[in-house]
């Protein structure tokens, strides 16, 4: 029986654009249940000048790492990682993974695993003291993963169209608005009623 080939990681590049999209595309495929939920609104697949522009906007950040592994030159997986602190006000700091990707063929050959302790030891070597993962919810097999681990929850992350938040806040604003103007004419109103000389 021949050895398994080993995985290999490196810091992605913007070349890598092309194989991530398509690593990304798979992924989502392979997760998608036919349901047109929340989350389907966060995902279109890429062009390939897309997927580079975006690629290189995120490698501009110096507190984001993009890690990827490869299996003979081919990459079959990913993950995404950030510095941060656990607020705005407390220097607790953490790694936020915010993507586990690893290519449907080669799942269950520790890729992922390969992929978190690589995550795990930039974490160190940055001195962060809690590592926390925040995953799309239709990525299923990355949340059973982390489940097994022994992530646990601690937040839900919720999203909404820029577009549609905004309508929604402009209409609450107008109505908190209205309601006020009717408050105030009943409480003038009454305090008329009050004022007029009884006979």
């Amino acid at each position: 029986m021949s050895a398994r080939t080993p995985v290999v990681l490196r810091d992605a590049t913007v070349d890598d654009a092309p194989a991530l999209a398509a690593l990304w595309i798979k992924s989502v495929e392979d997760s998608a249940d036919g349901s047109d939920g929340p989350a389907q609104g966060l995902w279109r697949e890429p062009t390939d000048v897309e997927a580079r522009e975006a690629l290189a906007l995120q490698l501009s950040n110096p507190r984001k790492r993009i890690i990827v592994a490869l299996v003979d030159d081919v990459v079959v997986g990913a993950t995404v990682c950030e510095l941060t602190t656990v607020s705005p006000v407390s220097m607790i700091r953490v790694l936020l993974v915010t993507e586990i990707q690893v290519d449907p063929e080669h799942r269950r050959r520790s890729v992922a695993l390969t992929l978190l302790s690589a995550a795990a030891s930039y974490g160190e070597e940055e001195g962060v003291e809690v590592v926390m993962a925040a995953i799309p919810t239709q990525a299923r097999e990355p949340h059973r993963y982390l489940t097994k681990i022994g992530f646990s929850q601690v937040a839900v992350v919720r999203a909404i169209q820029a577009s549609k938040l905004r309508s929604q806040v402009s209409s609450r604003a107008t109505q908190s608005r209205d309601t006020g103007r009717l408050i105030a004419v009943r409480r003038t109103l009454r305090r008329r009623q009050g004022e007029r000389p009884r006979g």
